[in-house]
């Protein structure tokens, strides 16, 4: 007598939203300030970023990016008011995109910008954070920059730390 097999368990299929990850991250490729003197007044942090578009798929859109001050000897508070986002780099400005919303949390250090609509895959964007003030203290600061794909439970994806050095002229 053969035995017979025991039957297959049906697992039934798992829809895997794509919603909530990249399919291939955003890369952080530039960081850098109008002028790397401390104490100076009125100046721009950049941020650019460049979203892959996969030759084969449209890929997830960014909704969010925040900017975490990580290392440095104080903290650098920006004027919200004036800061934007632009496609293009720092030398190649082009349109200004649309924010719903720009925030600062002085308590974790970080700038969180959210994009009304989503910013499309193929796209470079430059975060142009506008700086109340260089720091007073020379040295080096390292800000953590992170994107977020579009969807309600989406997961950060880090980019990189974009490292500012700041000079003293005496």
């Amino acid at each position: 007598m053969t035995p017979k097999p025991s039957p297959t368990p049906s697992v039934p299929p798992v829809d895997t939203p794509r919603i909530g990850y990249f399919t291939q991250p955003p890369r952080l490729t530039y960081a850098n300030t109008t002028y790397d003197n401390v104490r100076e007044s009125a100046v721009t942090y950049y941020f650019t970023i460049k979203l892959i578009k996969l030759p084969d798929e449209a890929g997830t859109p960014l909704q969010k990016i925040t900017i975490n001050q990580h290392e440095g000897l104080e903290y650098i508070r920006f004027n919200l008011k004036k800061s934007f986002v632009f496609e293009g780099t720092r030398s190649k400005k082009g349109k200004k995109l649309k924010l719903k919303d720009i925030t600062s949390d002085k308590k974790t250090k970080t700038v969180s910008l959210i994009f009304d609509p989503p910013v499309l895959p193929g796209k470079t964007i430059t975060v142009d954070l506008q700086a109340r003030q260089n720091p007073v203290s020379e040295g080096i600061y390292l800000f953590g920059v992170k994107a977020f794909p579009v969807g309600e439970k989406s997961r950060g994806q880090f980019l990189g730390f974009g490292r500012l050095h700041f000079y003293s002229s005496d």
